[in-house]
């Protein structure tokens, strides 16, 4: 992963097979396989113990090979949340896709109906015009896409929220030429992030109500609806379990971050922090006070900045673009210049799209980078 920028300049890997942790340059991306493997184990074990099909989200990593890993231990396929993101994904093999989402406008039905045509591929719709430019799309190019009516489970986000627009979709895509329809999507967002397993599992409970409600209206109606898919990290517990999902969508639970981590997590389906971003001390002008070479272009701050781990009395207490304030507790033993210290993201998501590799290491010895190929690609 060199790049040459100047004429016999070019800018290094980060780290070579066999280096040890310690010497990767920084800021880097790190993913422990250890524990990464650990948590795929444990959902996929979890989707199958229910008897739903797990489809990982692809948008908390944008990164093939670990979509692979996925696949190779049983999932069904994976999501997608933009047509663009997909490009990787399916240049690398796979070939059953949801795009958990909306797709509106030319260049990106052209795009989807140019993927439909090598790939297994499904969208969400949750409006009648948008649907019929997509049947048009699909026509147009030959292809054939399924299609999934987007229901409001409590999200207020994307998604139809009454009996008669449900069923209007669901017949008009069954009406339509270059579309099937496929079932529903029904994620609720915001309960992912709900504090205590109470609450989630109340939330959770319904929305599965409410789904199951716009099932049965559609097979009554003479529809089959055989897929309900959504589910995420902090919910795919209960959702797994309530016999109305038929697909998981969680993505998180192969990293973990420190905005789930703030979860209550006493229930029988836990995972592990396997990704990190490696930092430099770079300064120590104080000291209470040492500074790290990692601030906003090498993670995020939308849920709170990163957590030092590992290293109890030492606080990220400010985040700058290329600078990460850090504050040493009073009788801390400060690092030193040069240490380096593992972050752990506050949100994985955002962090991985600010990388262009990712550092894997096992028992602290680099194993290999793989590319974030489908970083940037939100179109």
């Amino acid at each position: 992963m060199s790049q040459e920028v100047i004429r016999g300049i070019a800018l290094p890997p980060p780290a070579q097979v066999g280096d040890p942790l310690a010497s990767v340059d920084t800021p880097s991306l790190v993913l422990d396989l250890t524990a990464f493997e650990a948590n795929l184990r444990a959902m996929q074990a979890w989707a199958d113990r229910h008897e739903v099909a797990l489809r990982p989200h692809a948008k908390a990593h944008k990164c093939p090979e670990i979509a692979l890993r996925q696949l190779a231990l049983g999932a069904r396929g994976i999501c997608c949340q933009k047509v663009s993101e997909a490009l990787p994904f399916v240049a690398a093999g796979i070939r059953d896709i949801h795009i958990s989402n909306e797709v509106v406008g030319p260049a990106k039905l052209k795009l989807l109906a140019q993927l439909a045509r090598v790939a297994k591929i499904s969208v969400c719709v949750d409006n009648a015009a948008n649907l019929a430019q997509i049947s048009q799309a699909m026509a147009a190019a030959g292809a054939q896409v399924d299609v999934l009516v987007e229901v409001d489970v409590g999200q207020g986000r994307c998604g139809v929220a009454d009996d008669a627009t449900v069923l209007a979709l669901a017949q008009q895509a069954r009406a339509l030429p270059g579309v099937e329809f496929a079932g529903l999507q029904a994620y609720h967002g915001s309960v992912q992030h709900f504090r205590t397993r109470q609450e989630r599992a109340d939330v959770c409970r319904q929305a599965a109500r409410i789904a199951a409600s716009y099932q049965l209206l559609l097979r009554e109606s003479g529809i089959a609806c055989d897929t309900i898919t959504g589910g995420g990290t902090g919910s795919a517990e209960f959702d797994a379990a309530s016999g109305v999902f038929t697909e998981l969508q969680a993505g998180s639970y192969a990293f973990m971050d420190g905005d789930y981590g703030a979860n209550e997590w006493d229930g029988p389906l836990t995972f592990k922090n396997s990704l990190f971003v490696l930092s430099t001390v770079m300064s120590t002008p104080a000291p209470d006070r040492v500074i790290l070479d990692a601030g906003l272009k090498s993670t995020t701050a939308e849920c709170g900045p990163p957590a030092i781990h590992g290293t109890p009395g030492l606080k990220y207490a400010a985040i700058n673009d290329e600078h990460g304030v850090v504050r040493v507790a009073e009788g801390t033993q400060p690092p030193a210049l040069g240490d380096t210290l593992l972050l752990v993201p506050s949100h994985v998501d955002p962090t991985f799209n600010l990388h262009d590799g990712l550092v894997v290491v096992r028992d602290g010895i680099v194993q290999d980078i793989w590319e974030i190929s489908a970083r940037g690609f939100s179109r």
